[in-house]
């Protein structure tokens, strides 16, 4: 019997291990795909960037590369401190 392929690639399960919750690889996704999309669009413009990319990433979208980095544990996020109210 074939193997069906998950919707998205990487499993979530595989994301879900590197991210505290899905909340948080949403916010870790997206943060990381814009990144990608600014230092595309400047690569475009002829300006490097602060999010280097391997050559094999380019022709793929910038969250399917997010997704990827998060599954591989190459992303880590920082919770920011909330400030205490008195």
């Amino acid at each position: 019997m074939e193997e069906k392929q998950a919707m998205i690639n990487p499993k979530l399960e595989d994301l879900l291990d590197h991210s505290e919750n899905k909340f948080t690889l949403v916010v870790e996704a997206s943060k990381r795909a814009r990144q990608i999309t600014n230092f595309q669009k400047r690569l475009g413009e002829g300006v490097g960037g602060v999010a280097p990319m391997r050559l094999e990433d380019i022709s793929k979208k910038p969250l399917t590369v997010a997704l990827g980095e998060i599954a591989e544990g190459k992303i880590e996020y920082e919770r920011p401190e909330e400030d205490e109210e008195e």
